[in-house]
């Protein structure tokens, strides 16, 4: 099984490419022994990046395994595993918000049950808790802005048995494989597009500039 580099935040490493597969579309599979690759998952988009210089297009979960796609086939034996940062970091600044809106949620009694971190489609979904609080979409993007602006530090446990939690500041840690920033205040502002609540649960959609000024 690939080890899995990205849950320490590794973004570049020596690996070994055990397997290069041609596939129907034109791409090629490619696993590896270990990988700062993080797969598509959790909510998250893949990273992208190069491995020997050759481009990553995605990396996916099948059947246990991480695969990685490229567009060129890649060599057997060593080689340099690179993520592209520009693409985590504006992942883990989605993924962190999101975590951040669950939290600020959390305080007004608002429990998050379902989560997506997509450049073009970010949102947490709530169900309210006997203590919810109504609010609005202003309200949320403010208390967020908040804690930005606190620039709260990210905590990242990694169990000896493999669970995996994240939180910020003294918020309590949630459970979590994705990619993070390292301080709230990396994620550099929230915008909250739409705060519906229909058939009993809350939608929140939001949205992170691509790049941090």
């Amino acid at each position: 099984m690939t080890q899995a580099l990205y849950l320490t935040g590794v973004l570049a490493a020596e690996v070994e490419v055990l397997d290069c597969t041609s596939c129907e579309d034109g791409r090629f599979a490619i696993r590896l022994s270990a990988t700062p690759f993080h797969p598509q998952g959790g909510g998250q988009p893949s990273d992208k990046g190069s491995i020997a210089e050759v481009e990553v297009v995605h990396v996916a979960i099948e059947q246990g395994e991480i695969i990685h796609y490229s567009s060129q086939p890649v060599a057997l034996g060593a080689a340099l595993a690179k993520v592209d940062l520009n693409t985590r970091n504006y992942h883990s600044r989605l993924h962190s918000a999101g975590h951040l809106i669950a939290h600020v949620m959390h305080l007004f009694g608002w429990q998050a049950i379902k989560a997506q971190h997509w450049p073009s489609d970010a949102r947490v979904q709530f169900i309210p808790l006997d203590t919810a609080q109504q609010l609005d979409g202003e309200t949320l993007q403010q208390q967020c802005s908040h804690y930005i602006q606190a620039n709260l530090p990210t905590h990242l446990h990694q169990h000896a048995d493999g669970f995996r939690e994240i939180s910020f500041g003294e918020f309590p840690a949630f459970p979590c494989g994705g990619t993070h920033v390292t301080a709230l205040g990396d994620i550099g502002s929230i915008e909250i597009q739409s705060y519906q609540f229909k058939k009993g649960k809350l939608s929140v959609s939001y949205s992170v500039a691509e790049e941090v000024a």
